[in-house]
């Protein structure tokens, strides 16, 4: 049974920030983002291990991948995991994904 949890945003005027994902009063993942000049740079997403298995990461990418779209801004993934999976399913992210030049 996958946990149905809300992913929150939360960005400084700076752009810096992450999405995040709550369970009670603990912190259960975190994708570390950054946004400036139209591109959305995702840096890092970690998973408590308590959480691992609960799709939790691919939430947090979803909710990151919404919010691009919503804002028209291109992703660097230099996140592993957000590379891997742009790489994976390439067709799903080709209007997101600013490749290298």
């Amino acid at each position: 049974m996958k946990i149905m949890t809300e992913v929150k945003l939360q960005l400084d005027d700076k752009g810096h920030g992450h999405f995040y994902i709550m369970e009670e009063e603990a912190q259960m993942g975190e994708m570390v983002v950054g946004v400036a000049d139209g591109i959305l740079t995702a840096y890092h997403t970690e998973v408590a291990p308590r959480a691992e298995g609960k799709g939790l990461a691919k939430q947090l990418l979803e909710a990151m991948t919404d919010y691009a779209r919503k804002h028209h801004l291109k992703v660097v993934p230099l996140c592993n995991y957000v590379h891997s999976q742009f790489k994976r399913h390439a067709e799903q992210y080709t209007d997101l994904w600013k490749q290298p030049e």
